[in-house]
């Protein structure tokens, strides 16, 4: 069964995904790679400073 819905609610329905795709921010591929190669090197460079139990 589909819905039909009028011109207008269908308008704003399309307003507001457009609206919400301008305010997102998608993290790329090569974004992530350098902020995770930076935690890696953080996390390596703090292994000898831990404390085990």
């Amino acid at each position: 069964m589909t819905q039909t819905c009028n011109p207008r609610q269908q308008g704003r329905f399309i307003a507001s995904v457009l609206e919400a795709a301008k305010t997102a921010e998608t993290d790329l591929p090569w974004a992530r790679g350098a902020r995770r190669a930076a935690m890696i090197a953080r996390r390596k460079q703090n292994a000898g400073k831990r404390k085990t139990a």
